[in-house]
């Protein structure tokens, strides 16, 4: 099976002979709303889920997928949905009249429906599924899709990014032209939830993706919003809704609003007896800011995959959210290339979803398709001073391995902190942290002896593992990263435009980050120094004067500019080589007391 877990609708396909199919349920047929509902006894999924949109709306949970891998510090406001969420859990949890439940339980349940409707209608068990997530989904909310899917009892072959699947589903179709050469796509997949874009290379079966960028948070219920704000703005205060099934209406009647407005100039929105006029043209002016927001996506993965707009072949449109009429228009004007959406926008991804999963079980042995996928967003460790070690950068192809050697920063330490990071900025602070964990037995050495290999590994769903080794001894500790939470809305919008326009401050960041960990290795030395010989090879004033030194460096370092720490620092290394001298005279005495010259001549 191929599967599209979509925020507003979700699909089953599956490959036949005549090609890949969509799994139909006779009337019903086989888009399914991404809706399920809570009862006292029983979970609807689905159309009968959706008949309780506005009856039932506590129980009644829709675009699921937002939440997926969140938690609730991840929203600016949770008051606006018509729901009860946990407060005395960080993570997301709606209340039902089933108790509590997460996103990960909704969406399995909603799996578990489709699963069932290809088994029923296809009379076998499903033996794997390909399931698709967002290009720029992070860690987290890859993890729990897949738990999802463990729940549901899906035996998961591979989480294939949705702009990936959708090359699949027209890249075939490709091959089958004679002569065809190489060409470059870009996928614009804006759903009701999510924005990916993704620009890939189709040769030879072969499906490379060169880039991706997208924004978790960004889709036609973006869209639905505006409008009922904009709706709310003309009604007046007195008119608000003042219950949860009030809020859902209000929404429901903006999404209709949209979906009219796509082949129609002027609708009438219907709310608490009044009602409104949407013209086309004030509806696209309220959106011109979000489609610009993809745009802006889209030029910056044109720039990651060192691509032009003139040589981009055919944009391939997909997700519902691409039929506004705002959106194709500016999207052509953008890559002024032809835009294609043959396949239905709300179909393609579950296809070519489909495709890879006959591919994947073997069905086609002689099938040369290749896919290629890329990781989002750099992953990295921490370092001393709060430093972000690249690892893993952003747009490198999946699956991959990449390992680092570090070592220890004090004398005699035993024990290493690993906590791994997900960004592009200089500094962890700005970074999203994933996983910790702690290599511990590392044998007693002086500072910089113990070599710790870190090896970073991403499998072809996307999903991280990191793991540590002291490789004197071969003790080794890793960890599956399964973090509790994911990239907030901000962040997934804003960390790579963040990284460029902060790159010049975050490399001076650097820069001082880096010569105050210098500071104080040099300060610790001075001081242990002073601790084994200052007595016996400094005057008082000499030990006061080294003191003062290092206490000024140290206040220098926490407080002053990376000029002043620079000259502090070359300061306090002059003060102190006198005194390294005596201690290298003292350390040759020693080894030489109680031997004669001529033992040295001998070995000589």
């Amino acid at each position: 099976m191929g599967i599209d877990l979509g925020t507003s609708n979700s699909l089953v396909c599956s490959v036949r002979r005549s090609g890949p199919t969509p799994v139909s349920d006779g009337e019903l047929g086989d888009l399914v709303p991404s809706v399920v509902h809570y009862s006292d006894s029983a979970v609807e999924v689905g159309l009968g889920a959706a008949e309780y949109l506005l009856t039932d709306t506590e129980n009644t949970l829709v675009s699921v997928k937002r939440f997926i891998g969140k938690n609730r510090s991840d929203f600016d406001d949770l008051s606006k949905l018509p729901y009860q969420f946990d407060q005395e859990s960080a993570s997301i949890r709606i209340k039902t009249r089933q108790g509590w439940v997460t996103p990960v339980e909704a969406s399995s349940k909603l799996l578990n429906y489709l699963v069932e409707r290809a088994e029923r209608q296809l009379g076998g068990d499903i033996d794997g599924a390909v399931i698709t997530v967002p290009a720029y989904f992070d860690d987290a909310q890859r993890q729990e899709t897949k738990a999802a899917a463990t729940l549901a009892g899906i035996k998961v072959l591979r989480l294939l990014n949705e702009p990936t699947a959708a090359a699949v589903a027209y890249g075939l179709d490709a091959q089958e032209q004679e002569g065809s050469s190489e060409r470059l796509i870009a996928v614009y997949d804006l759903g009701g939830g999510t924005f990916d874009i993704s620009i890939l290379r189709l040769h030879q079966g072969v499906f490379e993706v060169l880039a991706t960028g997208g924004d978790s948070a960004l889709g036609g219920d973006d869209f639905d919003s505006l409008v009922a704000e904009w709706a709310l703005s003309q009604m007046g205060s007195e008119l608000a809704p003042q219950s949860s099934e009030e809020i859902r209406q209000l929404q429901l009647v903006a999404r209709k609003a949209k979906e009219e407005l796509a082949g129609s100039d002027l609708v009438t929105l219907s709310f608490k007896g009044k009602e409104l006029e949407l013209s086309r043209s004030e509806f696209n002016e309220l959106i011109t800011p979000l489609v610009q927001k993809t745009i802006k996506v889209c030029r910056r993965s044109l720039r990651d995959s060192d691509t032009k707009r003139d040589q981009i072949d055919v944009v391939v449109m997909v997700g519902g959210s691409t039929r506004v009429n705002l959106v194709q228009q500016m999207v052509a004007e953008f890559f002024d290339a032809p835009v294609k959406a043959d396949i239905d926008p709300d179909r393609v991804v579950a296809l070519g979803a489909a495709i890879q999963a006959d591919v994947l079980v073997g069905n086609h042995n002689d099938n040369n398709m290749l896919l290629l996928d890329v990781v989002p967003l750099s992953l990295g460790l921490e370092t001393v001073g709060g430093l972000t070690e690249k690892i893993i950068h952003r747009n490198t192809t999946i699956p991959v391995a990449r390992a680092q050697e570090f070592t220890t920063y004090k004398d005699g330490q035993t024990a290493m902190q690993i906590h791994a990071v997900q960004g592009e900025r200089e500094l962890v602070q700005d970074c999203r942290s994933l996983a910790r964990f702690e290599l511990k037995g590392i044998p007693p050495m002086v500072a910089g002896a113990a070599r710790i290999k870190v090896q970073f590994q991403v499998d072809a769903d996307g999903l991280l593992s990191v793991s540590a080794e002291e490789t004197t001894t071969g003790i080794r500790a890793e960890v599956e990263v399964k973090p509790s939470f994911g990239l907030d809305q901000d962040e997934i919008a804003s960390m790579l435009m963040d990284s460029f326009e902060n790159a010049n401050q975050d490399v001076a960041e650097r820069a001082l980050r880096e010569h105050q960990v210098d500071a104080e290795g040099l300060a610790s030395a001075i001081e242990a120094a002073v601790k084994a010989d200052g007595k016996a090879l400094l005057s008082e004033e000499e030990l006061e004067a080294m003191q003062s030194a290092v206490n000024q460096l140290r206040s220098i370092a926490k407080a002053g500019t990376l000029r002043e720490l620079q000259c502090e620092m070359q300061h306090v290394s002059k003060l102190s080589e006198s005194f390294a001298a005596r201690r290298m005279d003292k350390s040759v005495r020693e080894a030489l007391a109680g031997h004669a010259v001529d033992e040295f001549e001998a070995a000589e």
